[in-house]
């Protein structure tokens, strides 16, 4: 039988069944093994083929995936983990306060997604919390990621009680998966679009001005027969996997759109003579936020190659 990972927790699945049951599956063994350098062979979203054994149903293959999203494993060195398959699109909740989302973790979520084709869009929520200047910081980086480089951006507090209808436009009628950090507002978005469900939500640590884990593991939610949000656990840090530094600069559309230009094929765009993307940083079509982004990225540990 056929079916759709809904939730995962590691040593169990939850799997809505072609015919709308809903079972818990344990996956065989041999995947295990076939997959050394996964931590979860598995994640949710993948469509998969089950069988009843005895009084228990185990996964026996996993369907081919139109995509995926992955990131290096907290835990296990030198091991990447999914964190969800057959996604429309991907959503970051970013904060600039309480706690803050840096520009260097949106960017490299964002570079993730081009990596694997995943469309983005970005929502600065708690902007009632901002003064002025957090304000005008707000708009910039919509400017910049909405005007410059083309990902959507809504700014908005969750805390008003309702869903801005450009956020449920652009969430109708796809798969959208939910990441940001702990206690940027991801189990309340789940609220207020499904009441019921009453995700926990968390208070911000006043002490480290970071979120407490509220979602323990990947779970997807259906809106309604065609839309559905995949809640995912407060990320802290996002390790790029299965990307070299060479191929860093295909995955900034801004940078890409410039880079053929280069005198040089294999130019990283730091100190090359005749650089496109240097030029366009000069004359504004790149900004320097994202620039540094891509630096500190390309310098990286994981990166250096």
């Amino acid at each position: 039988m056929r079916g759709l990972v809904i939730k995962s927790t590691g040593s169990w699945y939850r799997v809505k069944a072609a015919n709308g049951e809903e079972v818990n599956a344990r996956l065989r063994g041999k995947f295990k093994l076939d997959n050394k350098k996964i931590t979860n062979p598995i994640a949710v979203g993948d469509e998969v083929v089950m069988e009843a054994q005895q009084d228990e149903w185990v996964i026996n293959e996993i369907e081919e995936r139109k995509n995926y999203i992955i990131r290096k494993s907290p835990k296990k060195k030198h091991f990447d983990h999914l964190i969800a398959a057959n996604v429309d699109q991907a959503l970051m909740i970013a904060t600039l306060k309480e706690p803050r989302t840096s520009l260097g973790f949106i960017d490299r979520f964002l570079v993730t997604l081009e990596a694997y084709r995943i469309p983005g869009v970005i929502v600065f929520n708690k902007v009632d919390l901002l003064d002025a200047d957090g304000l005008e910081e707000a708009d910039y980086l919509s400017f910049i990621y909405e005007k410059k480089v083309g990902y959507p951006c809504v700014k908005t507090s969750f805390i008003e009680g309702k869903v801005p209808e450009t956020l449920s436009a652009l969430l109708q009628g796809k798969r959208t998966l939910l990441s940001g950090h702990s206690g940027s507002g991801k189990s309340t978005l789940i609220n207020l679009l499904l009441p019921e469900i009453s995700q926990k939500t968390s208070e911000i640590s006043s002490f480290s001005e970071k979120g407490t884990h509220t979602t323990t593991f990947a779970e997807m939610f259906f809106l309604d027969d065609t839309t559905a949000i995949i809640d995912t656990p407060g990320i802290k840090e996002l390790g790029l996997s299965e990307i070299e530094g060479s191929e860093l600069g295909h995955y900034f559309p801004e940078i890409r759109t410039v880079m053929n230009d280069c005198r040089f094929h294999n130019c990283l765009h730091v100190n090359e003579p005749g650089c496109a993307v240097k030029k366009a940083l000069e004359d504004g079509g790149i900004t320097q936020e994202r620039y540094y982004s891509y630096l500190s990225m390309l310098e990286s540990d994981d990166n250096r190659r």
